[in-house]
């Protein structure tokens, strides 16, 4: 170790120098967290014994008897022997909230005894750790690096940045996450800040455990021993030691009150990731202890949950104020400086200044003129006599190296000023505000983002179909994974069928996600091929395999015809559906052929046809509706078979019996899709069908036939735009089929559709004709007539579709 010349006894000298310390962290609940290397050299016992044990067990240290000898060399008359035990357990206990320090012998009563100097820091802020201990051997500054006695070393302790210059706060914030767990090196250079002001312990660790020593405490000083020698020699009782100066008490008094505040508002705010709630938490951290008046500004960005462009905020940012708390008569700020007003900031403004550099800016008095300059961007409010000789700091809100916002804080002019350590403890105070505030913000934000991304995979799914209603629910697995893999989706098919599916993609988050979206369209895409159930599984299973080995999905697809009163469902590893039954109100879950997941490949799929009434019920869903863990998911299903049976005023009303029911037992983490169709059917009365032979004056007769059975349907209000469409459909099928016949229905629902069917499998198009063109002109008449019209491919050819709605019909 180095040390200073001496020139005179009595004159103060400063030695600095570095010795091997003991690293120790302890938890709340007095474990040790994290054990040095140099713990280990001083206590003895290895890194993996230490860690999760009491501290108390593993410092077994004992104060000096008052006959035993005391230690030689510097410390010869160090009187200050203290017990480790109490004083961890009172700090962390919270009884102390200041540093502990002392000297203590370790060992067994004997020449190898180790002599301990040691000191105890409370850590203040997030994370379980509550106790920095450091210890080092007393032999290890007893002498200097020639043998020789250290004795002008008068105190010694870690350093203080009161009392020392330290130049490496860059490297002292890279490495402080080495000894404090779960602490990031954005937090440790906030500490690091604190450190350089605040006289929190300097620590300088390297890969051997040492730091920069001070004389600042615990070894009498050279000139006081001489004193002391020399008044014992005469027989003189010797003076007692001085205790610290009255402003040195002060000085850290004042720290630990201020390290008490930070405490104590650490763990007002962030109890909640609402960012509304947020924000008048912070607010009302620092009324009225800290300060009179609190001003919250956020950038409107931030308010509206948006992006914004990188780089320092300037003079047309646009600032937010969101929350004003103070202690001055109610209704006194709230028309001057309204919440929810937003304005930008002149430059010449403290509050620029303190948004642009991201420091924090401390007025000690407002004068008049500065109160004049701040009141002159408020038009023709008169803020000063608000402002005019209050002491103001303002404190930027922060995270990430970004600026969010700020808050401006006032005291009453017969309050003391704000003062430097006002500043620190504002600026640390911000720091965590604006960490809690930004977490808050991005969680907003993500969920936000996670809401949108889900809304715009899964469909709107109109709530009547031909022949049948259909009602939809998704839930999250969890709040702060709002997209899954889980999906649901209806398709109308030819022929007044809808097909209807459910799906679940295996594993959670946005890949699941993303992977739902592209089987979802191969579903739609097939479905309007009119594929059969299991052909299209089978297709669907090709696509998962060539899309990569990771796709694996289960599925449920099912086709309702009303006019048959029949479904046809297959399965691809997916639970069951349930059907209630009309008659009797008896539920039962189908029993179908199992199959493969999508994408496992090799394995047949099968289409089984179910026989259905008008009035019956279709229930499908995802597993994690009726799996929870650690219970059999035979229980899920019977749940859902006595709620799905329960009677209920509306499909809403079902569906929202069903959720009760299953997510109401606890212990669910997976999505939920749920889709319950209602199945109407059409009755005989309501379809109309014909056949018409490849003739061109098979066109008149087709309107012919459209306007009788619209005629007794009493539906004459839509027969001359039916008459006009079904002629210019027809036209086309004679025209362009190969067959010996076209088939031309019409159903009558909420809605009246036609379709007419040929064996041509080329699907018309929408084009634009010209003046001279003698073709093309028939579907632009049906784009501009009809309510709704499509064209699909089937079996035999072609279908090509067209809806108007009905007069008095609900849709």
């Amino acid at each position: 170790m180095e040390h200073g010349s001496g020139p005179e006894p009595d004159v103060q000298q400063t030695v600095t120098g570095r010795i091997p310390l003991a690293v120790v962290v302890v938890d709340g609940a007095g474990l040790v967290s994290h054990w040095s290397t140099g713990a280990r050299r001083l206590f003895g016992h290895a890194r993996e014994e230490a860690v999760g044990r009491p501290a108390v067990d593993l410092l077994p240290v004992s104060g000096a008897l008052p006959d035993e000898p005391r230690a030689r060399g510097a410390y010869e008359d160090y009187d200050a022997y203290r017990d480790f035990g109490p004083d961890l357990e009172a700090s962390l206990g919270g009884r102390t909230s200041y540093t502990a320090a002392g000297r203590a012998r370790l060992g067994d009563p004997g020449p190898e005894r180790i002599d301990v100097l040691w000191w105890a820091y409370p850590l203040v802020g997030p994370g379980p750790e509550r106790l920095l201990v450091l210890a080092a051997d007393v032999a290890g500054i007893n002498a200097d690096e020639n043998g020789e006695e250290a004795g002008a070393v008068e105190r010694i302790a870690p350093g203080f940045a009161l009392h020392t210059e330290f130049d490496g706060a860059d490297e002292l914030a890279r490495r402080l996450p080495e000894i404090l767990p779960s602490m990031s090196v954005g937090e440790s250079s906030r500490i690091v800040s604190q450190v350089l002001e605040l006289g929190y312990p300097v620590l300088e660790f390297s890969q051997s455990d040492r730091v920069p020593v001070t004389p600042d405490w615990g070894v009498p000083r050279r000139a006081e021993r001489r004193a002391r020698r020399r008044a014992a020699q005469q027989g003189a009782a010797p003076q007692p030691r001085q205790m610290p100066d009255e402003p040195e008490d002060l000085e850290y008094a004042a720290v630990r009150e201020h390290l008490e505040f930070l405490n104590e508002v650490s763990g007002r705010i962030g109890t909640s990731l609402d960012l509304s709630k947020t924000i008048v938490e912070v607010s009302r951290a620092v009324v009225p202890r800290f300060t009179d008046v609190a001003g919250t500004y956020l950038r409107e960005q931030v308010v509206a949950g948006e992006g914004f462009p990188d780089g320092p905020p300037d003079a047309t940012t646009m600032w937010h104020r969101v929350a004003l708390e103070h202690t001055d008569e109610p209704g006194r700020w709230d028309d001057v400086v309204p919440v929810g007003e937003s304005m930008p900031f002149p430059a010449h403004t403290p509050f620029f200044q303190c948004m642009t550099t991201g420091q924090p800016v401390l007025v000690p008095r407002i004068s008049e003129e500065m109160g004049t300059k701040i009141a002159a961007q408020f038009e023709k409010r008169d803020i000063r006599p608000l402002i005019n000789n209050r002491s103001m700091l303002v404190v930027p809100l922060k995270a990430r190296n970004v600026v969010l916002g700020f808050m401006i804080l006032l005291r009453h002019p017969e309050r003391p000023v704000f003062n430097d350590m006002d500043r620190v403890t504002g600026a640390e105070l911000a720091a965590r505000a604006g960490l809690v505030l930004d977490n808050a913000r991005m969680y907003t934000y993500q969920e936000s983002v996670a809401e949108t991304l889900q809304d715009s995979m899964l469909p709107h799914i109109a709530p009547r179909m031909a022949g049948c209603d259909i009602a939809t629910r998704y839930l999250p697995g969890t709040l702060l994974g709002r997209v899954g893999g889980d999906w649901f989706d209806s398709v109308k098919l030819p022929g007044s069928r809808t097909a209807l599916v459910v799906g679940d993609v295996m594993g959670h988050g946005l890949n699941s996600a993303a992977m739902m979206g592209q089987l979802r369209t191969a579903v739609q895409t097939m479905a309007a091929l009119d594929l059969p159930p299991a052909q299209l599984l089978r297709n669907l299973d090709d696509l998962a395999q060539r899309l990569g080995e990771n796709y694996l999905a289960t599925c449920l697809y099912a086709v309702y015809d009303p006019i048959a009163g029949e479904l046809q469902i297959a399965n691809a590893g997916h639970i069951p559906p349930v059907v209630v039954r009309a008659e009797d109100g008896r539920s039962e879950l189908l029993d179908l052929p199992t199959g493969a997941p999508i994408g496992v490949g090799g394995v047949p799929f099968e289409t089984v046809r179910v026989p259905v009434e008008p009035g019956d019920r279709l229930v499908m869903c995802t597993d994690g509706l009726v799996e929870m863990r650690g219970e059999d998911i035979g229980v899920g299903l019977a749940t859902l078979c006595e709620s799905a049976a329960h009677p209920a005023a509306s499909m809403d009303d079902a569906c929202d019996t069903i959720i009760r029911a299953l997510n109401t037992r606890g212990g669910r983490k997976d999505d939920v899709a749920l889709l319950m169709a209602r199945l109407n059917g059409v009755t005989r009365q309501d379809v109309a069908q014909w056949q018409l032979a490849l003739d061109p004056r098979e066109v008149g007769r087709a309107r012919r036939l459209v306007r009788e059975r619209l005629a007794a349907w009493d539906l004459q209000a839509v027969t001359e735009n039916a008459e006009l469409l079904v002629s210019e459909l027809v036209t086309n099928a004679v025209r362009h089929a190969h067959g010996r016949h076209v088939e031309l229905r019409l159903v009558r629902t909420d809605v009246l559709l036609c379709e007419v069917e040929d064996d041509d499998h080329t699907l018309p198009t929408l084009c634009s004709a010209g003046p001279a063109d003698e073709a093309g002109r028939g579907l632009s008449v049906v784009e501009r007539l009809a309510r709704e019209w499509g064209a699909s491919r089937t079996a035999a050819g072609k279908s090509v579709w067209f809806e108007l709605g009905l007069p008095g019909r609900r849709r």
